[in-house]
Formats: structure tokens, sequence, C-alpha cells
């Protein structure tokens, strides 16, 4: 973020030279565009920021997929998302290879998923066929310190991520009759969950 401030920094200042020095009006019509690129910047640059400190909640789109009456579906993942983005949280899904023929009979990758429940294509994850994603979601939990919303108890994977048996860890949830129930941790926007 140094950089665009640095940019906004410059070129206020060659904009503020190029209106005093009456020998310079050229400058201005070029510091100024460039001061107007260089806020936009910093404001991105902020933004992204912001975004990158909001808690993780991870999300087990194979097993979400399959809360509305045992059957596939991305509407019941999206639910599960726009919940998490409205208590503030960032939501990343992780879907098993198969996810796609399971809904829709042949393979989607990120970009398709993602357009279908609501997220870029960075915050959707299609493991690759042969590769389970429940270690995967376990060890970015734990490297994010994040929750997961699932209704898998990890069993077999207890003995190596025993955090699966912390009360709050796994979130779980159901939907009936198209209404969501999911209880998330309460925290401030932006704010680290424990």
């Amino acid at each position: 973020m140094a950089f665009p401030f640095v940019l906004v920094i410059v070129s206020g200042a060659i904009c503020a030279f190029a209106l005093l020095a009456p020998e310079a009006p050229e400058w201005a019509t070029l510091a100024f565009p460039a001061f107007l690129a260089a806020l936009f910047l910093l404001g991105r640059a902020i933004v992204r920021a912001r975004a990158a400190r909001k808690a993780w909640i991870l999300v087990d789109g194979s097993n979400v997929m399959h809360w509305q009456d045992n059957t596939p579906n991305l509407a019941t993942v999206r639910a599960v998302v726009d919940r998490i983005k409205a208590a503030g949280f960032a939501p990343h899904v992780v879907f098993d290879a198969n996810a796609g023929y399971l809904l829709s009979g042949r393979y989607r990758n990120e970009v398709s998923l993602a357009r279908d429940i609501g997220l870029l294509p960075r915050f959707v994850t299609v493991v690759p066929k042969g590769m389970q994603a429940d270690p995967l979601l376990l060890d970015t939990a734990r490297f994010r310190r994040a929750k997961i919303v699932t209704n898998d108890r990890f069993r077999d994977w207890a003995d190596r991520y025993p955090e699966v048996a912390n009360p709050g860890h796994l979130l779980r949830g159901t939907m009936r009759g198209g209404e969501l129930a999911l209880d998330l941790p309460r925290t401030a926007a932006g704010q680290k969950a424990a």
C-alpha cells in the first residue's frame, strides 16, 4: 500500500506546483490525471487491505450442497455464502473434484462454481481429482484460524487435527423448506474471530 500512497504524494505535489507556478500550466494537464489515478489506486489498495483482514470462514461445499433434502444444490451453498458475507466474514468454499458431476453431470472448475455462488474464483477451490478436500479444509482452517461450515465431524482426521473437537470450530447447519439455519460466531466486521 506504500506505493499508491507515494504516488498520491508525488502527483499531488506536482499538481500544486503546476497550479502555483504560472510558467508551467502544461504540467497541470499531465499532473491532474496522474493524481486522480493515484487516488484510485490508493483507494483500491485500502479496500483490498480491509478485505484481507476479515476473518475467514471456510465452507465445505461438497457437504453443504447436500443440506436441502440430501440433493446436491448450489442454492444452499449460495445461501450459506450470503449469510457469511452479511455477518462480516470472508467466505472461502472448497469442493471435491466430483462436485460438478453431482450438480450438473460434468466437471466444473472454480470459475464456473464461483459465478453460481456469488464469489470471485479466488475464493473457491475445487481439489484435484484423486485428492480429498478434508485435509485441505483442515490445513487451511488451521493456518487461517478459521472456522468451517460443515455437518461433517471429520472423525477420520481427529488425531491429526484435534481442533475439530473444539466447540465452535465446526459450524453446523441445515436447510429445510428453503430456510437456512446456521449459527455464525459474533464478531465485528474486519475483526479476527478466535
